[in-house]
């Protein structure tokens, strides 16, 4: 079971990423939705706007998946710190899984915390606009839903760097060890 990890790391990871996925995917059913409101005493035509539970839901989706990178990061100790990785295949790919998990981990954060904000400026500070022909603005639709999708990108790529990067840290102890019979003596002669 070399360079296996921890498979209470992984669930945990996998877990909590699903869970964002969850709440993204709820935030973008429950955008807010704008109509039109014409106030007879006041003769204003101004958006009303229903509730507000798709920005919790995508600040929700937000936490959840920074804390599954959190964890991960804060086991692997960032991939700088910690044991070396050995040289090898192993290395070269949780390099690799290790820089495209980052990115697709920024590319879901600002997406879900963009769509979060955006929902709660239409919702909540938006709540007289004088309009006479204008529709009401509201999220564009899938921008949760993108931020969905990194989210299980992010889930997959960062299951396959822990993978990797326990191979790296774990198959160090082998090589040493087989080290013995191939060494090169680097005295000087006398």
């Amino acid at each position: 079971m070399e360079g296996k990890g921890s498979t209470l790391v992984h669930l945990l990871v996998v877990v909590l990423c699903l869970v964002a996925f969850g709440f993204s995917i709820a935030a973008e059913r429950r955008r807010s939705v704008g109509t039109l409101f014409e106030d007879k005493q006041r003769n204003a035509t101004y958006c009303v706007y229903e509730s507000d539970v798709a920005t919790g839901y995508g600040v929700g989706a937000f936490l959840f998946l920074l804390s599954g990178q959190s964890l991960l990061m804060g086991v692997t100790k960032c991939m700088c710190f910690g044991k070396p990785l050995t040289p090898g295949g192993n290395r070269a790919w949780t390099i690799i899984y290790f820089l495209s998990s980052g990115a697709t981990f920024l590319v879901a954060e600002a997406c879900l915390i963009a769509g979060a904000t955006k929902n709660a400026y239409h919702t909540k500070y938006r709540g007289m606009i004088y309009a006479q022909n204008l529709p009401c603005e509201t999220l564009r639709k899938g921008v949760f839903i993108a931020g969905a999708v990194f989210v299980v990108a992010t889930m997959i790529l960062n299951v396959y760097y822990y993978m990797y990067f326990t191979k790296a840290t774990s198959s160090q102890t082998s090589h040493k060890a087989n080290r013995s019979s191939s060494t090169v003596g680097m005295t000087g002669y006398a």
